[in-house]
């Protein structure tokens, strides 16, 4: 048998909480579609790091009995989402980008958010991001990226830990007390460097700091040589939207620098988005 694909915590979290949609709070629920909900795990399974799988390996991560895999797999090849090239380990398909594409083309934010980060990014020389919370996640619906400066690639779609992120850190900051205590009841922290936050206690401090100052900055939290500053969205109804944040090379900026450089430009154009939400 071969070997399963590491997941991460958040990930394995966010598969298990869906699986828990059919198997508990659901079940029993004639308007529920178990099979549509276990056919979209499926399809989340895949990832960078393991973008080709068994049944047997999609099975182990998600729970899902290998027949019922067997069957979403049918039907997702059918359609066209995905396909196996050796008869065993099955792929993603472009046709998948459709669905995200759905939501990135008729988002007034996410479209405008596009735009002003381009015009961002050139201004500063520098990549620019705007993401949403996504459940335990931030999640990546615009960005514009002059360099590389992570190990990983991002891009719109992407999902990173929240506490372990400038946004993430706006947008913990803006939720209320109840929301923050589900979060942290459920959240588990990975030292993903010597710099990320590793207990509540240390999130809540960090947190408090976000609200009195108005913006996060984030350094070397993620990974060593990122450092990033972020400020929340507000939207015209009120409340946070969204965050928008500027990452920089930690060896070619200091968290001071982007305090006094960035941070002005950052927050201008995150005030003049708010205008069209």
């Amino acid at each position: 048998m071969s070997e399963v694909p590491e997941l991460g915590t958040e990930e394995l979290r966010r598969l298990q909480e869906i699986g828990e949609l059919s198997n508990d709070r659901y079940k029993g629920d004639p308007n529920f579609m178990a099979s549509l909900a276990r056919g979209l795990e499926v399809l989340q399974a895949f990832k960078p790091q393991y973008s080709q799988m068994s049944v047997s390996e999609i099975s182990q991560l998600t729970g899902i009995p290998r027949a019922a895999v067997r069957r979403c797999l049918y039907t997702l090849r059918a359609l066209g989402f995905v396909h196996c090239p050796d008869g065993r380990h099955y792929r993603l398909l472009p046709r998948v980008l459709t669905i995200g594409h759905a939501y990135l083309s008729s988002s007034e934010l996410a479209k405008a958010a596009q735009n002003s980060l381009e015009y961002l990014s050139r201004l500063l020389n520098e990549s620019c991001s705007v993401a949403t919370l996504d459940g335990d996640n931030i999640l990546y619906i615009a960005r514009a990226s002059v360099k590389r400066i992570m190990t990983i690639d991002l891009g719109r779609g992407s999902r990173l830990p929240a506490y372990a992120t400038s946004m993430g850190l706006v947008l913990l900051s803006a939720l209320d007390e109840e929301q923050l205590e589900d979060y942290l009841s459920r959240v588990t922290f990975e030292p993903l460097t010597e710099f990320t936050v590793t207990s509540a206690e240390q999130l809540r401090e960090q947190l408090a700091r976000v609200r009195r100052q108005g913006y996060a900055i984030n350094d070397q939290q993620l990974e060593i040589g990122l450092r990033s500053i972020a400020v929340p969205m507000h939207s015209r109804k009120g409340g946070v939207v969204a965050a928008m944040n500027v990452g920089v090379n930690a060896s070619q900026m200091s968290a001071a620098a982007l305090r006094e450089r960035v941070l002005p430009q950052l927050q201008r154009a995150a005030m003049e988005l708010a205008l069209l939400l």
